[in-house]
């Protein structure tokens, strides 16, 4: 399948997720010199149907996202798939996080869900960790995986309106506070939530990469 790319678009982000694609390009754009928000689009954009996520880890997951857009659109692809992983349940939701109540995307559904089955669950056990593999896949070229996670535990009622997912009920370790006041990731501004984050986390990391290979694209040859 191939789609027709805006002009000037350098890079294709593999989500239909609007609150993540605004995400990434706050955490992108000022690392990736001339990488202007407008240049950074999403395959919702392009109308370019999500691919069947049947890997078996985040990373998986990520890397079919990132080479079927990058096939679609032969420019650079960059995906993430990223969950939260809750201790006391082994691990879960995990790779399922998005679709953890059976309808792929329904945040609310998603995490009225987890809390009924946390309900018991008291303070110390609640522990958790948000995790991301991001991938960068280049037309011609061997994809780059990198993996990152954000320690902290989980309250027993939503509080704050910003973020998405999970944020609500996600009290970062770095942000902890005696009797459990620390603020959730959905009560920070995003430039607070993306400088610790999961997603924040992995997406510096591959922004050098990112930034080299944009560089090398606009070089004269």
């Amino acid at each position: 399948m191939s789609v027709v790319v805006p002009d000037g678009t350098r890079l294709v982000l593999a989500t239909h997720n609007a609150g993540k694609l605004a995400e990434l390009r706050q955490i992108l754009a000022p690392l990736v010199p001339g990488l202007a928000p407008e240049a950074v689009i999403s395959a919702a954009s392009l109308s370019v149907p999500e691919p069947v996520e049947d890997g078996l880890s985040f990373a998986a997951n990520a890397l079919l996202k990132a080479r079927a857009l990058m096939e679609a659109t032969d420019l650079p692809a960059v995906a993430d798939d990223s969950g939260l992983c809750v201790d006391v349940l082994g691990g879960a939701p995990g790779i399922f996080s998005a679709r953890w109540s059976g309808r792929h995307g329904d945040d609310a559904a998603n995490l009225r869900l987890l809390l009924d089955q946390l309900r018991d669950v008291d303070e110390p056990h609640r522990t958790a960790r948000f995790t991301c593999a991001a991938v960068l896949a280049v037309p011609g070229g061997e994809p780059t995986v990198i993996e990152r996670s954000m320690d902290g535990r989980l309250t027993h009622e939503p509080r704050g309106e910003a973020g998405f997912g999970y944020d609500p009920i996600f009290v970062p370790a770095s942000q902890d506070a005696p009797g459990g006041a620390g603020l959730t990731t959905a009560q920070m501004t995003p430039e607070e939530k993306n400088a610790i984050s999961h997603r924040g986390q992995a997406f510096r990391a591959l922004a050098p990469i990112l930034a080299d290979l944009l560089r090398r694209e606009t070089s004269p040859s």
